[in-house]
């Protein structure tokens, strides 16, 4: 039996046929989902799913991409819905750096002729600050809340390794990477911070080659699997809409880098979601 431990269920892509994807995982033999808020009204719509479906479960977070939409006073509403009796973990939340300001906008290739940056690019670059920053604030305050209801948290990290660790190191709370697609290197800093790393389809394609790396070397006591559906659907049936069926073969192309089996692997993985979110 497999648990799924980061699905976004919420989303409208599941609004037609949830009935039938949650069927489908459940002869795939994926016993538990955890479905993960990314906005309050997420949070908020992942919680009703949980009452609606005794396998489900629920993370509460602002997302750091959502960060500049949601309202600055998130923190009450987020840490009241934290209450709720199937909410396992905070998050996702986390540091994102990959739709700054800056890579969103064409470079400006204005220079003085003595090698000054622009107006432009100063602003440019003023903004990135300034994205930076309110991600960096809405994500301690989120461990702060975990730290302080005892709950594991969901980490999202795009393009901003080093600053995301950095933050992390000053908060007593246990967190998972997920969608871990860097080094074994920065696995095992994870690691070695008491912290799990959660793998999704990624694994399964050609060109990750790193990432099947640290699949297959980390300690397989913190290791956990995941679709993020409804993306990232593993082969075979990459390019579909993802669910959480499909985590079997992202386990399976795991147990096999391991040379483990499927039940065996499924078992350890398991069990470390369990343990990890408390259910």
């Amino acid at each position: 039996m497999l648990i799924d431990t980061h699905a976004h269920l919420d989303f409208p892509d599941f609004a037609n046929d949830l009935d039938t994807v949650l069927s489908r995982a459940e002869k795939a033999g994926v016993k538990q989902i955890i479905t993960i808020g990314t906005t309050l009204a997420s949070s908020r719509r992942s919680i009703e799913l949980t009452e609606r479906y005794p396998n489900l479960f629920a993370a509460v977070g602002i997302h750091p991409n959502s960060v500049g939409e949601e309202r600055d006073d998130f923190l009450q509403e987020l840490r009241a819905l934290a209450s709720h009796p199937k909410v396992v973990a905070i998050g996702e939340t986390g540091l994102d750096y990959h739709y700054l300001p800056s890579r969103n906008e064409k470079e400006d290739v204005l220079r003085t002729t003595l090698g000054s940056a622009s107006i432009g690019s100063v602003e440019t670059e003023i903004r990135d600050e300034a994205v930076k920053a309110a991600q960096s604030a809405a994500f301690e305050q989120q461990l702060e809340l975990a730290a302080e209801v005892g709950k594991s948290v969901v980490i999202h990290q795009r393009d901003a390794w080093d600053d995301t660790v950095a933050i992390l190191r000053r908060y007593p709370v246990r967190a998972v990477f997920h969608c871990f697609n860097s080094s074994v290197e920065q696995a095992l800093d994870v690691i070695d911070l008491g912290h799990w790393v959660s793998f999704t389809g990624i694994v399964s394609f050609k060109k990750a080659a790193e990432v099947r790396k640290a699949a297959a070397s980390i300690p397989l006591e913190r290791l956990m699997v995941e679709t993020d559906c409804p993306y990232l659907a593993p082969v075979p049936n990459r390019g579909k809409r993802c669910e959480p069926a499909f985590v079997r073969d992202t386990a399976q192309a795991i147990a096999e880098l391991r040379g483990m089996t499927l039940p065996d692997f499924a078992t350890r993985t398991t069990a470390n979601a369990e343990s990890f979110f408390g259910i």
